[in-house]
């Protein structure tokens, strides 16, 4: 085994490779039961309640956990972590592929969210520490392109499994991929142990894994309480509270599990948000898009999950190149770039889904949605870590996995809040049925029947309008770009060796603080 990586070492991107799979089979998980909805909705006998909890548990112990997890990898060392995290992963997988109620799997659901919370910002710390300057942007753009890949091709990946297997499939999956990356990772990535001595912040422990666990909460639970409700508001003050008394106890802390002054960074936070924007734009699409190709459209599984297909592969092709992009045009006008694109895709798709475009049409259109986002997502995260000094990367890393998880959950939130709320609008219940929830409706009632076609056009209707709300994200998100990012600092036609440094003032390569 080896015990370090020098620059020049070769297999430093086999290594790469190995963090990058563990990526993806993390953050599969985000998005593989999409497909699998209705099919735990018939096995399982499982309410909509139950299907959000066994979606959201995930999401809840991982966003949860991301700081902490990156506070333990400063201090453990981040590759203990990351096979700590691997172990973890494949034990609840194995587990919550065994569940027969609702509530077990929900268990092991948040088990591995937890597990998952230690990989991600784990690999990204690794990835930073592995590559030197003039390297790490595009190492950085491949582990980019397989964070939005992983999340891209879950429906895929579902849709395959439970076309020929069981449920539990989506889970057994897990097992030997684990296993491979597992063995990868100690032949591969080196071994450091932890930069950050002294005691542990256990507060900032609490307050960061309290506040955001609320947050989270109320976010994925608003559609079902309402935004108004008593038990949502109190958990949005709570949350708020928690992560303000986080910030507080951070700067006086003797030593802080983060350090919030990175945040003064103009390029930090800009390209922060920008990433927020990006995954709330992704999630709340992938959310809504799916169902409709399943239920409005009456693709099976696979086929739903094949859509999504041109989109993963554009999105990743453009991520793990635009370190090239970026050298002639700088990071602002490429991530600016990337929005308007992103911008003018979603909003050509909430057309032609509303006009029942064929197939073809729909997944050429979501390629182009990815081509926007893959010119977006690579930059902003080289950006976001370039700004940062190298013993800083641990706690940029969680942040930046934060935000992402954030930006999905509020998408999912706010994109599945208006598409719900439309929905119950503009269907009637009646004519032999007395809900609003479109998977009951399709359970009850004849694919051809007046009630499933008045469904199926609310929904559509529906969609629509959630995924016009993520094309003015993004838009939103370009202007932001082009008015507050710092203006590059050297023509376009003489990019800098570090790409991350063509973007703007501000951005420092993390070995030259």
């Amino acid at each position: 085994m080896m015990n370090s990586l020098e620059p020049t070492d070769r297999r430093r991107w086999a290594a790469l490779g190995a963090l990058c799979t563990s990526l993806v089979v993390v953050t599969i998980d985000n998005t593989i039961l999409n497909t699998a909805i209705p099919t735990l909705a018939r096995e399982l006998r499982a309410t909509t309640v139950d299907l959000q909890w066994i979606t959201n548990a995930y999401t809840l112990a991982f966003a949860a956990l991301l700081i902490t997890a990156g506070g333990l990898g400063a201090r453990f060392g981040h590759r203990r972590i990351l096979l700590t995290g691997l172990t973890l992963f494949a034990l609840g997988s194995a587990f919550a592929a065994l569940s027969h109620t609702s509530l077990q799997l929900i268990g092991w659901r948040t088990v591995m969210g937890a597990a998952a919370a230690l990989v991600m910002p784990a690999t990204l710390s690794l990835v930073v520490s592995m590559f030197a300057p003039h390297e790490r942007g595009r190492a950085i753009g491949i582990w980019s392109a397989t964070a939005g890949l992983g999340i891209a091709i879950g429906p895929v990946a579902g849709g395959v499994l439970l076309e020929h297997f069981s449920w539990g499939s989506v889970f057994w999956i897990n097992v030997p991929l684990v296993a491979v990356v597992i063995a990868a990772t100690v032949s591969l990535v080196p071994s450091a142990g932890g930069m950050v001595k002294g005691s542990f912040d256990i507060p900032g422990l609490l307050l960061s894994a309290g506040g955001l666990a609320l947050i989270v909460d109320a976010l994925t639970q608003a559609s079902l309480r309402g935004w108004s409700s008593p038990i949502t508001v109190l958990e949005i003050v709570s949350a708020t509270a928690l992560l303000a008394g986080f910030v507080w106890w951070e700067l006086r802390a003797p030593a802080p599990m983060t350090d919030v002054r990175i945040f003064t960074s103009r390029v930090f936070s800009i390209s922060n948000a920008i990433l927020a924007a990006t995954f709330f734009a992704l999630f709340g699409v992938l959310f809504t898009y799916t169902q409709y190709l399943q239920f409005v459209r009456g693709y099976g599984p696979l086929v739903a999950g094949v859509g999504a297909v041109p989109f993963a592969l554009v999105m990743a092709a453009v991520a793990s190149s635009s370190d090239r992009v970026v050298g002639r045009l700088g990071v602002r006008s490429s991530i600016a770039g990337g929005l308007a694109v992103m911008s003018v895709g979603l909003l050509v798709l909430s057309i032609a889904a509303g006009r029942y475009a064929p197939f073809g049409v729909l997944a050429a259109i979501m390629a182009l949605v990815g081509a926007g986002m893959g010119s977006v997502m690579a930059p902003a995260t080289t950006a976001s870590m370039s700004s940062v000094a190298p013993q800083q990367a641990s706690m940029a890393s969680s942040i930046n996995s934060v935000v992402r998880e954030l930006g999905g959950v509020l998408g999912v939130a706010v994109v599945g809040t208006v598409v719900a709320t439309v929905f119950r609008s503009r269907f009637e219940p009646g004519v032999g049925t007395s809900t609003v929830d479109l998977a009951q409706i399709h359970a009850d009632a004849p694919p051809v029947s007046i009630v499933a076609e008045a469904a199926n056009q609310a929904y559509t209707s529906a969609m629509c309008m959630g995924i016009q709300i993520c094309a003015a994200a993004a838009f939103l998100g370009a202007l932001a770009v082009i008015a507050l990012f710092p203006a590059p600092r050297r023509p376009a036609s003489c990019p800098p060796a570090d790409p991350a440094n063509s973007g703007g003032e501000g951005v420092r390569s993390p070995s030259n603080p």
